[in-house]
């Protein structure tokens, strides 16, 4: 009589998984867990990964995809059965020295032997491949590197005659193994497979030979992208059976979002609503455009497979916070709960957490309790189905691997709202829409909402996407007349300009200025929040303050709130003098609903002249009518491409108005663009878009190390994100420990531009990912000051320093 399953998994209660939690990470401090249970977790996460993406995209042609990815699954962790990781995972100190994964290829010829050829190297790759990449040319300990044709098998995996100290003799006992394959067998509900005369250690390698031959040459690039996605479903399977971190079911956004409004939607909305497929949509600043995206989203719902996510995508990191607390307010919560569940991917810090969740974690020590929390960190950047992200966080699962492919697989099936798209470089821009076309392939749809999308660009996502696009502007009349434009030759910071500033606080008003850089945002602020402060009631503590995304997180965060609450958006009946200064960079132009009754604008490129606008008078109920709006040139083009700028000033200048309109501002878009440097631009953009396609989003060797071009993807987006040296004791709190892991760290991180942390230079370094300590002056009133390394700074041009 075979042994039920109970018997079969008692016989297997001394095999661990993961050592003793110490920490209560799992809800069971002292408990162990076992192979097989950790097993079944995996395996029942996997078919829950299986019911989110479903059959979309490319998978359609895939029937067996998710029986191959819940075998993999069950089968990945199937090495742990050795001796030499038994003591490793239950003694300190111990450590075995073999790949536990290159073993479980054993299990996968006994149990995938006979699966068709190709079928048979997906299993492989999803049990071999979910820690290391198959190959590398940088040295970095791939596979291929580690085992050789010529290695040592026998005596790795099978029997050692002279072990080295501490090791044992023999890796798998014979009882123990036979055991585990009725086990697996049973859960399989399937036959015991004969062994033969084969040695496990035999088929390990025979397997791995397999599995190098099927990966290790170029592969069609479809087979290639199935394989990158079963990778990224077995580890974040991986992941969520770990952090016992379930996948959320509920998604925050009823399929009759629409419906729900206690007013009548504004045509554009309507349309949006009723748009099946991609989007494009170009609509006022104020006029709902995020009510518009969420009701696409809403309609796509009822007509896609499995458990679609939502991401909104946001242009500067600076901005999600904000976006990710409207949302909390905005969306029905779960049942039970009091709060929508909004995720938010941005900064190092996720990067760090997806990095540690795929570490070795075997170690009985407090290395393990840290990686167990990373993996739990990691699994909150997985288990909502609506979250708010930046390009850079989506850019990233280009790079696949271990570490990535979750993130790749994340975006199969889902709905990506692309907000505010037009503030990217033209290099972002092409690479965005590459993957928009890769989105495409994995069964997602997209959305681009905007108040200012040039031609070129929607030109450039309609040709990108083989799929109908369609395109909607808001009618003209949907918002008012809400602006005066005036233009001004002299800069913002220069006496005269101050003045007329000064004369608009003494009037009562409130006044938003925004600065192309963080130093001249410090020091105009400076100059003007004494006169704005002498306006003010003396118990007004916010009548004066700083926004730019130079503050701790967690700072920056405190200042978004105190905004909202003291310039919120205007309501019927409400004085037309509001008190208060806003100095800010561009961190003000997305996500933040403000609303200021005069305000004042470096030249900026054309787009963000017209954003920064939509801040200013928003819904248009000054009772003024349009209020003054002034643009002002600056004394230099930084850190805007001079050509930039000036097309900026020639459309501004050739519709000047003075009454700003919706329509004006199309007509700025058009003649913007209508010069060499918008026609430079849209070339730029396409030639990006395609060098991107085709060497990132090609995986004909899907298995290979790219990581070494993860530094030129950071350095792309010019960030580097660093901690001030006073903090460090409270950041290595947060991160370290059996409870600590980078996400708690990160409302301590402050983003800069490379050119300023290297003028800035370093003290140090904290934590396994080596974030930057830096010693200068720091405010909570204006964040960090680098006033003392002007001088050495670089002076690069770069269209995301204030992003920074």
């Amino acid at each position: 009589m075979n042994p039920t399953p109970d018997v079969l998994a008692a016989a297997l209660d001394e095999v661990w998984a993961k050592s003793v939690d110490r920490s209560g990470r799992t809800g069971r401090p002292g408990h162990a867990e076992r192979l097989t249970e950790h097993s079944r977790n995996t395996w029942s996460a996997a078919r829950a990964v299986a019911d989110r993406i479903g059959t979309a995209g490319i998978l359609a042609a895939w029937p067996s995809f998710w029986t191959l990815v819940a075998l993999a699954a069950l089968l990945h962790d199937a090495g742990k059965v050795a001796e030499g990781f038994q003591r490793q995972v239950k003694h300190r100190g111990h450590r075995w020295g073999e790949r536990h994964e290159v073993l479980s290829l054993a299990y996968v010829d006994l149990f995938a032997g006979a699966l068709p050829a190709d079928d048979r190297a997906l299993v492989a790759a999803g049990v071999g491949l979910h820690h290391r990449w198959l190959r590398s040319e940088t040295g970095s300990g791939a596979l291929r590197d580690l085992y050789p044709p010529a290695a040592a098998w026998y005596r790795r995996f099978g029997y050692d005659p002279d072990p080295p100290s501490g090791q044992p003799s023999g890796q798998v006992p014979a009882r123990r193994h036979r055991t585990l394959v009725a086990w697996y067998a049973d859960q399989l509900g399937v036959p015991v497979p004969a062994d033969g005369d084969r040695k496990l250690w035999q088929r390990a390698r025979d397997e791995f030979m397999l599995l190098r031959s099927a990966w290790e040459e170029p592969v069609d690039p479809v087979r290639g992208l199935a394989g990158v996605l079963l990778q990224g479903a077995v580890t974040l399977a991986d992941h969520s059976a770990s952090a016992h971190v379930p996948l959320q079911t509920h998604l925050p956004l009823p399929a009759d979002y629409l419906t729900r409004f206690e007013y009548r939607p504004y045509p554009h909305q309507e349309q949006a609503a009723d748009t099946e497929g991609h989007l494009i949509l170009v609509a006022p600043t104020g006029s709902g455009k995020t009510e518009s995206g969420l009701a696409w989203a809403s309609r796509q719902l009822p007509t896609m497979p499995g458990r679609p996510r939502v991401v909104w995508v946001l242009p500067y990191r600076a901005s999600i916070d904000a976006a990710a607390t409207r949302f909390r307010q905005d969306l029905p919560p779960a049942p039970g709960e009091t709060v929508a569940d909004i995720g938010v991917l941005h900064g190092s810090a996720a990067l760090s957490v997806l990095a540690d969740a795929v570490r070795e974690d075997c170690a009985a020590t407090a290395t393990d309790a840290g990686n167990a929390s990373a993996r739990a960190g990691a699994m909150r950047l997985f288990a909502q189905r609506f979250r708010v992200a930046t390009a850079y966080q989506l850019l990233i699962g280009a790079i696949a691997g271990p570490r990535y492919a979750s993130v790749l697989l994340e975006q199969a099936n889902s709905l990506i709202v692309l907000d505010e798209l037009h503030a990217y470089d033209p290099q972002t821009f092409g690479r965005l829409c590459a993957c928009m076309r890769l989105w495409e392939d994995l069964g997602s749809r997209v959305a681009v909402v905007s108040a200012t999308l040039a031609p070129p660009m929607v030109e450039l996502i309609r040709q990108t996407l083989r799929q109908p696009v369609t395109v909607h502007r808001a009618p003209a009349g949907t918002a008012p007349d809400r602006h005066r434009l005036v233009l001004d030759d002299q800069p913002l910071s220069a006496p005269a300009s101050l003045e007329i500033v000064r004369s608009w606080l003494a009037d009562g008003h409130s006044v938003l200025l925004v600065a192309n850089t963080v130093a001249t945002a410090q020091t105009l602020y400076a100059a003007l929040a004494p006169a704005a402060l002498a306006a003010a009631d003396p118990a007004d503590r916010d009548a004066a303050l700083l926004l730019h995304s130079r503050f701790r997180a967690r700072d920056r965060a405190a200042i978004e709130r105190r905004l909202l609450t003291r310039h919120g958006e205007r309501r019927p009946g409400q004085p037309a003098r509001r008190r208060g200064l806003v100095v800010a960079t561009q961190a003000v132009e997305v996500s933040l609903r403000l609303d200021f009754d005069r305000g004042a604008t470096e030249l900026a490129p054309i787009e963000a002249v017209a954003q920064r606008a939509g801040r200013i008078n928003r819904l248009g109920r000054h009772p003024d009518g349009p209020v003054e709006y002034r643009v002002h040139r600056g004394d230099t083009p930084h850190p805007y491409q001079p050509e930039a700028l000036e097309a900026a000033w020639s459309a501004l200048a050739a519709a000047p108005g003075p009454v700003m309109s919706e329509q004006t501002i199309d007509h700025w878009l058009n003649l913007a663009y209508d010069t060499d440097w918008g026609r430079r631009w849209a070339e730029q953009a396409r030639d990006s878009r395609d060098a991107f396609g085709d060497t990132f989003l090609t995986f004909t060797e899907p298995f290979s190390d790219r990581e070494e071009f993860l530094d030129g993807l950071r350095e792309s987006f010019d960030t580097v994100e660093v901690l001030l040296q006073a903090d460090r004791p409270e950041y290595e709190r947060l991160t370290t420990g059996p409870d600590g892991h980078a996400l708690l760290g990160a409302g301590l991180l402050i983003p800069l531009r490379y050119g300023q942390w290297r003028a800035l230079g370093s003290v140090g370094t904290v934590g396994r990912h080596r974030i930057p300590v830096v010693d200068a002056p720091y405010s909570l009133e204006t964040g960090l000051d680098l006033s003392g390394t002007a001088s050495r700074t670089s002076t690069a041009t770069s269209p995301e320093e204030t992003v920074l």
